[in-house]
């Protein structure tokens, strides 16, 4: 993620549920993966849950960054 973007999120993140919501999900989805990441081999029921993970966090990181436009849009206005 960009500087500005983070700066964005330092910023409005305790002001606005919304952006709160998908950047805890997604550090949360991020955390998740990264488990799954370190482990060698993964059983067929682990690796449908980290796709399904993976599927999770980019759907929420699209929606993030909708959250995120709004604001660099409000800051070069």
């Amino acid at each position: 993620m960009e500087r500005q973007d983070l700066d964005i999120i330092a910023e409005w993140k305790e002001r606005d549920p919304e952006l709160k919501r998908f950047v805890d999900e997604h550090e949360e989805y991020e955390r998740r993966l990264d488990e799954f990441n370190r482990r060698p081999y993964l059983t067929a029921a682990e690796s449908m849950e980290r796709k399904r993970l993976q599927k999770l966090k980019l759907a929420g990181r699209d929606k993030l960054e909708q959250i995120l436009a709004k604001y660099r849009q409000k800051e070069s206005a």
